[in-house]
């Protein structure tokens, strides 16, 4: 006969190992769908960029204007590649076991792509500012523009974070 506490053991293991997959589906699917919303904007901005880059009015940038050109277009890129990584390491990865794996890389590339397409935003808003009313008022606004983005995309959460880290010693005390 088996053991009774074996028995209820590996029930528990099973049942453990079940919510660990139903987890990891769960968070794996919800990153997969937060890159969908991030990807076709990123790909209309790399376009965009691409296209502008052979208009007549392109040669009439000055040598700033056309190293910011190309750090955004080199951020967006880079943006692209870190939210399309998820996809297709999923895709050569299919069904090896290992989704927390993908799941934990997923994430740091989704972070790492929220950091490119930040430079990438605030480097558009710089050259339309900058064409449209000076390099000052460029400046300004670019500032401006990536300290909002830093506030609401990272501060905030790595505030909570903070707080929570402040706060779980003092509920186990």
């Amino acid at each position: 006969m088996a053991d009774p506490d074996q028995a209820q053991a590996s029930v528990e293991q099973k049942e453990s190992e079940e919510e660990l997959k139903e987890r990891l589906e769960r968070e794996h699917g919800e990153l997969l769908e937060e890159l969908r919303s991030l990807i076709p904007g990123a790909e209309v901005l790399f376009g965009f960029l691409l296209a502008i880059r052979f208009t007549g009015q392109f040669g009439d940038l000055g040598d700033t204007q056309r190293y910011v050109y190309y750090i955004t277009l080199l951020s967006t890129a880079t943006a692209l590649v870190f939210f399309l990584a998820p996809a297709a390491y999923h895709r050569i990865r299919f069904r090896a076991g290992d989704k927390e794996s993908m799941v934990s890389k997923g994430n740091r590339e989704a972070i790492a792509g929220s950091a490119s397409i930040s430079i990438a935003f605030t480097g558009v808003l710089y050259l339309v500012t900058d064409l449209t009313f000076g390099t000052t008022q460029a400046i300004l606004v670019a500032a401006v523009f990536f300290a909002l983005i830093a506030w609401r995309w990272w501060a905030i959460a790595l505030y909570r974070t903070w707080q929570d880290q402040q706060q779980a010693p003092s509920s186990h005390g």
